[in-house]
């Protein structure tokens, strides 16, 4: 009887040093399911999974105020230089960057969120800050070649008024022709933050505001207006929105004999 007392003494002594490991484990557990949750939460409110979440629906966008974006708005940076937003914000159906496949074109640095990052991505950003989540947000769409952030287009109806996305002189106005016909206009501007490069905006009705040798503000000094595309292609950038998926375009590239950006 005394053997038995003392097993059972020493099997209820061992319990109890074994509990507090399991404690924490199951603490350890508890944490790890909230914080997993908590991400799942704060990834899913406000938005959707689909690619057209806090798009605006049917002529919001047209009904909008048609002025210079107020405040203005860093879109996106090259090296010093900032890009800022074209339209004004209540336009704005979408913002998607992707590759051009043009081999000098310079890589923008996106600022504000991105919509369609993946899980992890989104969760640390939703987590610890990151993803500079008070400027706009944005898509990127992988197809094409070089780098998935070589141009952007931001969606807007068309006949929106587009304003100049830095401070420069406009240096070239060309035509742009599509199935053999001048269906806008290409306006590029050398920036007066940095001259080695050139920025170029697309899309526009060949009815312009500017001409070679205009000096031109962001944000400031309208260019002209997003030309009607829909009846003649179908664009990239209506699997992103709820319209047609007209559109300004915007590059960066090398100005003439400049030396390549560090």
């Amino acid at each position: 009887m005394i053997a038995t007392r003392q097993r059972q003494r020493r099997r209820r002594r061992t319990v109890r040093r074994r509990s507090p490991h399991r404690l924490r484990r199951l603490v350890t557990a508890a944490l790890l399911l909230a914080i997993v949750a908590l991400g799942f939460t704060l990834l899913h409110s406000g938005s959707s999974s689909s690619s057209t979440s806090g798009i605006p629906v049917g002529n919001a966008a047209e009904a909008a105020p048609n002025g210079p974006p107020s405040p203005p708005e860093t879109l996106a940076t090259v090296s010093s230089l900032a890009l800022e937003l074209p339209v004004s914000q209540g336009r704005v159906t979408a913002i998607v960057y992707h590759a051009t496949g043009v081999s000098d074109a310079i890589p923008l640095t996106p600022a504000g969120s991105q919509r369609n990052a993946g899980f992890l991505a989104q969760l640390g950003d939703q987590l610890f800050g990151g993803g500079g989540s008070s400027g706009p947000r944005y898509y990127i769409d992988g197809g094409g070649s070089g780098s998935d952030t070589s141009a952007v287009d931001v969606g807007a109806p068309a006949g929106t008024n587009v304003y100049s996305p830095v401070d420069g002189v406009v240096v070239s106005v060309q035509p742009y022709v599509l199935n053999g016909q001048v269906r806008g206009s290409i306006v590029q501007i050398r920036p007066s933050d940095l001259a080695a490069v050139i920025v170029t905006v697309g899309n526009l009705d060949k009815h312009l505001d500017v001409d070679v040798g205009t000096p031109v503000q962001a944000s400031v000094t309208k260019l002209g207006t997003v030309v009607d595309l829909s009846k003649l292609i179908v664009q990239t950038l209506s699997h992103y929105t709820s319209d047609a998926g007209n559109h300004v375009f915007m590059q960066v590239g090398p100005a003439p004999g400049a030396s390549p950006l560090l």
